[in-house]
């Protein structure tokens, strides 16, 4: 089994090793690594060079999530294709295998793998990762729900229509429904755990949500979020978050981070629903370049975690 690996990246030299790392202990040795670095002024190249990754540049001014991802799979060898994002890191060292295990099946188009955050993640941030990556794997799921930080892609499919190059976020779920609708499976591999490393500020959230909500709108323009649904969802969740934080024991050092990811998660999501301009260079800064740096439940495996001990968390 081999495949190409895609990461996208802008001054990561605090993760990229760690990544590298665990791909090179992984059980799939066979692996072109292709770095879309949209200018780093960090180690961040040099980093990825060391490890054999092969060099595509994209400028600033260029770039969007989907633009990066056509550059990264028109630049690769492989009919397999992952992508990973440039601070995710794998738990297991069959991380690869168990990600394009699935593929075996001719119809399957897109399958993507568990995201949970290190130990310094936010407490908000952990129970939306145990939402949206549960522990058991489903091989056809009914939605077209994904993400591109950690995920595997047919080229072949790819090369019949790429990625929105215009979406300002969410390319992977636009891609997806597309290939649902065209008869591709979309497959879940609980097994494929990675870290996903998030330090945000709270600005940092609020143009995370905000700029997925400005794409989510593009994509369904039915959709509306009014000022109700933000004060409804804003304190359903920081009340769900305050019981589960008291049940594990950890409430009163996360209490202040609940209330503002929270906040800042659904008045981003507020206002990206009620922006409908193109992104100017103003926005694509704010976006792209302002680099800020449930229950702990989760299924034993009997495969032996990567051990890191040259890398930052």
């Amino acid at each position: 089994m081999n495949c190409s690996l895609i990461i996208r990246a802008y001054n990561e030299e605090q993760h990229i090793g760690r990544l590298l790392e665990g791909i090179k202990q992984q059980g799939v040795t066979d692996v072109e690594i292709i770095l879309v670095d949209s200018g780093s002024t960090d180690a961040t190249v040099s980093i990825a060079e060391s490890f054999g990754a092969r060099l595509v540049r994209i400028q600033p001014e260029e770039f969007t999530f989907g633009r990066s991802l056509n550059f990264g799979v028109r630049a690769a060898t492989r009919e397999l294709i992952v992508i990973a994002s440039a601070h995710v890191y794998p738990v297991y060292p069959d991380w690869l295998e168990t990600l394009l295990h699935p593929f075996e099946d001719p119809q399957v188009a897109l399958t993507y793998g568990k995201q949970r955050g290190p130990a310094t993640a936010k407490f908000s941030e952990q129970q939306i990762f145990h939402q949206w990556y549960p522990e058991t794997s489903q091989l056809n799921q009914a939605t077209a729900f994904c993400n591109n930080a950690n995920a595997a892609i047919r080229k072949s499919w790819w090369e019949k229509r790429g990625y929105d190059e215009t979406l300002t976020g969410l390319e992977d779920l636009e891609w997806a429904r597309w290939a649902k609708e065209q008869g591709g499976a979309i497959a879940y591999v609980a097994e494929a755990e990675i870290i996903h490393i998030h330090n945000e500020t709270p600005r940092g959230v609020f143009n995370r949500y905000r700029r997925e909500a400005m794409a989510f709108r593009r994509i369904h323009p039915e959709a509306h979020f009014s000022v109700y649904d933000f004060l409804r969802l804003t304190f359903v969740n920081i009340l769900s978050d305050l019981y589960h934080a008291a049940r594990e024991g950890v409430l009163w050092k996360n209490i202040a981070s609940i209330f503002w990811f929270r906040y800042m998660q659904f008045n981003g999501t507020r206002h990206g629903h009620r922006e409908t301009s193109s992104v100017t260079p103003q926005l694509r800064e704010i976006f792209y370049y302002a680099r800020e740096r449930k229950k702990k439940e989760g299924t034993q495996r009997d495969v032996e975690p990567i051990r890191y001990n040259n890398f930052k968390k």
